[in-house]
């Protein structure tokens, strides 16, 4: 290979390292790993045995992967997305703008605004990038957009499961397959099949890594701990308390764990010491 050879392909290379289709495989790295966390066991469990599903009817690695890009881009869960009114339409084009105009990144400051029908949208579509199928969006009132994924289980009846991507019309309490909204309302949900961004598209580095690591600090912590981390960093967006409080309050309810899945007391102290990083 000629040097001028090898030198285009590093930098190409190089260049590739945080294209969206490069996002979707360290998701899938990650999301085999997360499969033996306790917060994915516990919630899955929770999950087939509130929709009386057999386990073994549906796709756990399925399940990992929907699981954990709820957790990541919905209302500031931890890829610290952050809803508002825009009115802007059902994708998320608005949302791949502003991520690409990322020049730094900080727990405490959402990477992108979008209303719920974006966020829902944008959820949708990583899932499809993803390669999980039948995911689609859901009006359960004419201003308000949530995810639904549709199940099959084997040799049962069509499942399906609401996914909400902001806590619009909800309680603390309302989480991933919540049952507040009965998705048969809707005649049809149809996937979601738009190409909101292209495979080739390149997020900033500060970014790309911001998103990785917030899988790591978080995706393996259970359904109550990243609820309660949510409620702590959307108030920190909003500005109802400092991040320093929140940082106390995560200690707190980490040191009232008292015994529980290590990955719950993790996520609390990651929590912690991003409350308390200077920017």
């Amino acid at each position: 290979m000629s040097a001028a050879v090898d030198a285009k392909s590093k930098q190409g290379t190089s260049t590739s390292e945080t294209t969206l289709a490069r996002l979707i495989e360290q998701l899938h790295d990650r999301a085999k790993k997360l499969e033996n966390s306790s917060g994915m066991h516990s919630s899955f469990e929770s999950f087939t045995s509130a929709y009386k599903i057999s386990p073994q009817s549906i796709s756990y690695s399925d399940f990992v992967i929907v699981r954990l890009l709820y957790e990541a881009t919905r209302d500031a869960g931890f890829w610290n997305m952050h809803w508002t009114i825009t009115n802007m339409p059902p994708n998320s084009d608005q949302v791949w703008r502003q991520w690409k105009a990322v020049q730094s990144v900080s727990p405490q400051v959402p990477t992108a605004s979008a209303e719920c029908d974006e966020l829902s949208a944008l959820y949708a579509f990583l899932l499809e990038r993803a390669g999980v199928r039948t995911v689609g969006l859901f009006w359960p009132y004419p201003n308000h957009t949530v995810a639904v994924w549709v199940l099959h289980p084997t040799g049962g009846a069509e499942v399906r499961v609401v996914v909400p991507t902001s806590q619009v019309f909800l309680t603390v309490n309302d989480s991933f397959a919540t049952k507040k909204f009965n998705p048969w309302h809707q005649k049809t949900i149809y996937e979601y099949r738009r190409h909101d961004a292209p495979d080739t598209f390149e997020l900033p580095k500060p970014l790309f890594d911001f998103f990785l690591q917030q899988i790591d600090k978080y995706a393996g912590a259970s359904d109550s701990t990243l609820q309660q981390i949510r409620y702590l960093r959307e108030g920190v967006f909003l500005k109802d308390w400092s991040a320093e409080t929140a940082a106390s309050n995560s200690l707190e309810r980490k040191k009232s764990l008292e015994s529980g899945p290590a990955e719950d007391a993790a996520a609390f102290q990651n929590f912690t010491n991003d409350m308390r990083v200077q920017h």
